[in-house]
């Protein structure tokens, strides 16, 4: 019996991705390789999957839904950063989750930051884009908020060779 509810759970978990059409890195390595590659700002969902209500709400409301799947796919990079209290994680993506909650100072959850990932001399820079959380008002809400974040990005959609800290901390520097 137990073999068949884990079975079931892995076959809806595959469904749902699949509905979903969206595919949501979880290495920061490899999201930030694929985002210069396909010249993409990342997406970088901070949530708390099995415990955070508004959360759940955002996913429901926004990211499970045609619009946003379209969207995302045209216009970023999706990497999740997860945050379980009862659900397993592997020890090297919770360190790398809590060097990136504090590399964005993140204090709340869903914070969601779109960045630039910049690269000199080994070190990667994430030039911060803007960010944001739940909004009501249903996904076109939402991405109308997103696409001004992006407006940055529009302008200068090429990798830049060197960001600078400047006192508005709108690059951050973290070493990976």
């Amino acid at each position: 019996m137990r073999k068949l509810f884990i079975a079931l759970l892995v076959v809806v978990g595959f469904s749902t991705q699949a509905q979903e059409g969206l595919t949501w890195q979880t290495d920061i390595k490899k999201a930030i390789e694929i985002s210069t590659n396909e010249q993409k700002p990342m997406f970088l969902f901070f949530t708390g999957s099995d415990w955070c209500g508004w959360c759940v709400r955002l996913q429901n409301e926004v990211f499970r839904t045609p619009e946003f799947v379209a969207w995302a796919k045209e216009k970023v990079v999706l990497v999740e950063l997860d945050f379980p209290r009862k659900a397993p994680q592997a020890d090297e993506i919770r360190m790398q989750n809590a060097q990136m909650q504090q590399v964005f100072q993140v204090q709340g959850y869903p914070t969601v930051w779109m960045v630039k990932p910049t690269s000199k001399d080994g070190k990667i820079n994430f030039e911060q884009l803007g960010s944001t959380g739940y909004v009501a008002g249903g996904p076109s809400t939402w991405i109308t908020g997103a696409n001004k974040i992006l407006e940055k990005y529009v302008a200068d959609p090429k990798p830049a060779v060197a960001v600078k800290k400047t006192k508005s901390k709108k690059a951050v520097k973290r070493n990976t």
